[in-house]
């Protein structure tokens, strides 16, 4: 039986709540470990109003709770935001948001409409 924090094919037979969008911009990652901080880069490769999808320069364990911030296209600054280590696949990685604000949400899906309109 495959575990859906380790397996990112596990949830494959549940849909998403949202759909995904293919998207390459910058994301540095933050936890805090046995009383030190640990910080990664990376780059997205793809989002959804509820998380996003990105390859790391470091491992990260499923179930963590970390920092996020996420350049997002036509914005004028990186949002930050907390999130949980969903599933981790060698470097890459999946994100859900926990905390945002409505004014980051809505950030969140002005980009999600704009790449869907693309496709």
């Amino acid at each position: 039986m495959s575990n859906p924090l380790t397996d990112p094919k596990s949830d494959s037979k549940q849909p998403r709540r949202f759909p995904r969008h293919a998207l390459d911009v910058r994301v540095s990652v933050h936890a805090f470990r046995s009383g030190e901080s640990v910080s990664v880069w990376g780059r997205s490769s793809e989002i959804g109003e509820d998380g996003v999808g990105a390859t790391l320069t470091g491992e990260l364990e499923p179930g963590e709770v970390v920092s996020m911030e996420l350049s997002l296209p036509m914005t004028p600054f990186p949002i930050k935001f907390r999130a949980l280590v969903r599933y981790r696949d060698g470097l890459r990685h999946g994100f859900e948001f926990l905390t945002m604000s409505p004014t980051q949400r809505q950030e969140i899906r002005r980009v999600c409409d704009t790449l869907s309109a693309g496709t």
